[in-house]
C-alpha cells in the first residue's frame, strides 16, 4: 500500500505538454517521486480534447515498476470516464480529483467501482470555509471503500484565495495571509481521522527563501507532500523534508520496545506515550528523503 509521504513534491504537468512520454518513460524528471498530469485549470476548455487523446501513448507506456507515482487531474467526472477508457489506465496510481464537495466526490466514486485507483480529492470550493461541511465531507469519505482509496487530501490554495478575491501577495507565505487559520482548521478536522494533507502550490519561482519558509510551515502544520509547478521547486522542497540525525535517533529511541515512560535526549523530553505518531512519521520521511547535511548528521554518523 502506497504511504502519503512517498508523494514528496508533486509536479503538475499539463496533459496539453508534448514530452509526457518522456516523463512517463523515466527519461526525464527523475528526481520527481509524483507526477500530475492535469486536464483541468492548467487546460484550456478548446484544448481538452487533445488532452485526452494525448494522454493515450504515456498511458499506455505506464509499468508498475517505476519510483514514480502517476496520477491524472481530471477535469469532471465526465473526463474521468473518457480515461478511464484508455488502454492501460489500470497501471495509473489514481486521480487528483478537484473541486470536491460531498456530492462530487460521489459521482467520481460510482466511476471507479470495480477499480483499484487511489484518489486526492482536492478542497478548494467554497465548502471548504465551512466547518459544518467538511465535517460531513470527512464523514463521507471515512465509509468502508472509501477511506482504502484516499491516498492524500490536497488543499487548493490559489482557487480558494480566489474565492475571497485574494493572490497571495509576493514574499508572504500562505500562512501570513487569512488561509493559514483555514489550513489549521483542516488539520484540526481530518487528520486525527487519519487522513493527510497535502500543501498548495508556491507560484513565485523566483522567490527560495519564501518558498523554504512556506514548506517548514507546512510541516509544522502537519501537512506533507507539496505541489510543485516546476522542476526546480522539488529539489528545494525535498531538501526541506530531510530529517535531523538528531531528530532521527531520538524517534529511533521513542519507538524501542525497552524505552523508558520518559526520558531526556537532546535536552527535550521524549515521552514514548505521546510522541510515537511522530516517531513513526519522521522515519518514514528519513527513509524517502534522508538527513539534513551539516554538522548535526555529520556527528551522529562520527
Amino acid at each position: 500500500m502506497r504511504d502519503a509521504t512517498e508523494l514528496g513534491a508533486s509536479l503538475y504537468l499539463p496533459a496539453t505538454r508534448l514530452d509526457l512520454l518522456e516523463v512517463v518513460r523515466g527519461e526525464r524528471l527523475s528526481e520527481v517521486r509524483s507526477v500530475i498530469f492535469c486536464t483541468e485549470d492548467s487546460v484550456r476548455l478548446k484544448d481538452l480534447p487533445f488532452a485526452i487523446e494525448n494522454l493515450r501513448a504515456p498511458i499506455r507506456a505506464l509499468t508498475s515498476a517505476s519510483h514514480q507515482m502517476r496520477f491524472i487531474r481530471v477535469r469532471n467526472p465526465e473526463v474521468m470516464r473518457k480515461v478511464l477508457a484508455l488502454p492501460g489506465i489500470e497501471r495509473l496510481d489514481g486521480f487528483v480529483l478537484p473541486k470536491v464537495t460531498r456530492s462530487a466526490l460521489s459521482e467520481y466514486l460510482k466511476l471507479l467501482r470495480g477499480t483499484g485507483h487511489l484518489i486526492m480529492p482536492t478542497l478548494e470550493t467554497k465548502e471548504v470555509f465551512d466547518e459544518r461541511e467538511m465535517i460531513a465531507l470527512r464523514r463521507v469519505m471515512d465509509k468502508d471503500g472509501v477511506r482504502e482509496r484516499v491516498l492524500s487530501l490536497r488543499i487548493g490554495g490559489n482557487d480558494l484565495l480566489s474565492i475571497i478575491g485574494m493572490r497571495r501577495p509576493r514574499g508572504r507565505t500562505l500562512y501570513e495571509t487569512s488561509l493559514g487559520q483555514v489550513i489549521a482548521r483542516l488539520v484540526t478536522t481530518f487528520k486525527p481521522s487519519g487522513f493527510n494533507l497535502s500543501a498548495p502550490v508556491f507560484e513565485y519561482l523566483n522567490d527560495i527563501e519564501t518558498l523554504q519558509r512556506e514548506v517548514e510551515e507546512d510541516l509544522a502544520h502537519g501537512l506533507i507532500g507539496k505541489t510543485a509547478i516546476h522542476p526546480d521547486q522539488v529539489p528545494l522542497i525535498h531538501a526541506c523534508y530531510r530529517v535531523h540525525a538528531s531528530d532521527l535517533e531520538m524517534a529511533s529511541h521513542i519507538l524501542r520496545d525497552d524505552a523508558p515512560a520518559v526520558f531526556r535526549m537532546y535536552d527535550s523530553m521524549c515521552e514514548p506515550a505521546t510522541h510515537r505518531n511522530w516517531a513513526r512519521n519522521l522515519c518514514k520521511s528519513a527513509s524517502c528523503f534522508g538527513l539534513q547535511q551539516g554538522a548535526d548528521a555529520n556527528s551522529l554518523a562520527a
